[in-house]
């Protein structure tokens, strides 16, 4: 353990990378991309990994703390880690990068604000707020691709409500499936 670690600087108290990858393998899921008609392109599927960081990160700021705050924002780091790693594997030169990371971090802290803001509101706030993100690289969604969708985001965050900060941080955290909702 290194002297930050020992003041309660350093790394935050969890699995970061196990945490995240439970965010991408929900995210991955079909049924958002068949049955709720994301679009399944490069934007929808980070569109989908935004929800559902989404979800985890609001969980984390409601259970407050600085560990918490700092297991979100390493959540938060590790996400977009893997965006840069992404983007130069799908050949995004070096000098473009960074651009493209801080255009996605940009729209993330949108999707955030159109989240939670729909989530105060009512089913036309939240078919709004899905319809200019979630389904923003393209494809209409039919009404009812849209309510399942919507469905789905509600039920992930009343499920979400039950999850302690020491089981985040463990990544034993679950979603619901998106064809049962």
């Amino acid at each position: 353990m290194g002297f930050l670690q020992s003041l309660g600087l350093g790394r935050p108290a969890g699995d970061v990378d196990g945490i995240y990858a439970v965010i991408v393998r929900q995210a991955r899921m079909p049924d958002f991309y068949l049955a709720c008609g994301v679009p399944d392109t490069v934007g929808g599927r980070f569109d989908m990994v935004a929800l559902h960081a989404f979800v985890v990160l609001r969980r984390l700021k409601e259970l407050g703390g600085a560990g918490n705050g700092r297991l979100g924002q390493a959540v938060f780091d590790r996400m977009f880690a893997d965006m840069d790693q992404n983007l130069r594997e799908m050949g995004i030169g070096d000098l473009r990068v960074g651009r493209e990371i801080k255009a996605l971090a940009l729209s993330f802290y949108g999707r955030i604000k159109a989240y939670d803001e729909a989530l105060a509101g009512d089913a036309t706030a939240m078919d709004l707020a899905l319809r200019r993100n979630a389904y923003a690289d393209g494809g209409t969604p039919s009404d009812f691709q849209l309510a399942q969708l919507g469905r789905y985001l509600r039920e992930a965050i009343a499920l979400s409500r039950a999850w302690s900060g020491e089981e985040i941080g463990r990544a034993r955290i679950e979603f619901p499936i998106p064809a049962q909702v």
